[in-house]
C-alpha cells in the first residue's frame, strides 16, 4: 500500500487505525510505504528536498514496519517480493 498525501500520517505510531493495519500487512506480506515527498512536506520524514525519490529520506515517527519512498522504489520493493524477498526484509 502506498499512501499519499495527508495518507502519509496514518503511518504514524499512535494513529488509531496503524494497529490493525499491521496486522494485516504482516498477515499477508503487505509493503506500507509512504510518499517521501509528501511525508517531508509534512515534517514526519528527515531528509532534504533534493534528496526525494534517492532512498535517503527517513521517516520519523512512522512505525516500523512502513518505509518512505518514491513510487518508482515501491514498483521495485513490489518486484523483489515476487521473487521471494519479503517486504521486511528489504530494509
Amino acid at each position: 500500500m502506498f499512501f499519499f498525501d495527508d495518507n502519509v500520517y496514518n503511518l504514524r505510531k499512535g494513529d488509531p487505525s496503524i494497529k490493525h493495519l499491521c496486522k494485516i500487512a504482516i498477515a499477508k506480506n503487505i509493503l506500507l510505504m509512504g510518499c517521501d515527498q509528501c511525508a517531508l512536506r509534512r515534517d514526519i520524514a528527515e531528509g532534504e528536498f533534493s534528496q526525494f525519490g534517492s532512498g535517503e529520506v527517513t521517516p520519523k515517527e512512522f512505525i516500523d514496519l512502513a518505509f518512505v519512498g518514491c513510487f518508482p522504489q515501491f514498483v521495485r520493493s513490489i518486484g523483489a517480493s515476487r521473487h521471494g524477498s519479503s517486504y521486511y526484509s528489504l530494509g
